[in-house]
């Protein structure tokens, strides 16, 4: 079983930057598919980004184009988000989820198709 723990989150101002880690622990990253979520006040868990488990395919969702870039280091075991030009809007919680599968450029985008979650990071932008 593998374990996510988040970081990084923090109360930022709106137009700064801010980098998210998660790590992981128990197996390879190279055995999951790897997303980022993040669930604003008020509102159902969103899909932010995801990786597939090659790592040579990222999708992310049209409000964070331009913005936000994953990235992993398979040294570390560790994924990043890095979010730049941060916007009220972008206030939430941040999970990290892993999916394990065998397909290697599949990109899961829904939240029930992920089966381990880290327990989240509060990102708060304010102006």
């Amino acid at each position: 079983q593998v374990q996510l723990v988040e970081s990084g989150g923090r109360l930022v101002q709106a137009g700064e930057s801010l980098r998210l880690s998660c790590a992981v622990s128990g197996r390879t990253l190279s055995s999951y598919a790897l997303a980022w979520f993040r669930q604003p006040p008020g509102k159902d868990r969103e899909f932010v980004t995801a990786t597939s488990r090659s790592g040579t395919s990222t999708d992310y969702a049209d409000s964070v184009k331009g913005r936000f870039t994953a990235a992993r280091d398979s040294v570390k075991n560790t994924v990043y988000l890095q979010i730049n030009n941060l916007k009220p809007e972008d206030t939430a919680v941040y999970y990290c989820a892993a999916k394990a599968i065998g397909r290697l450029y599949y990109i899961p985008r829904q939240t029930s198709e992920y089966g381990d979650w880290g327990q989240g990071t509060q990102v708060t932008v304010f102006t």
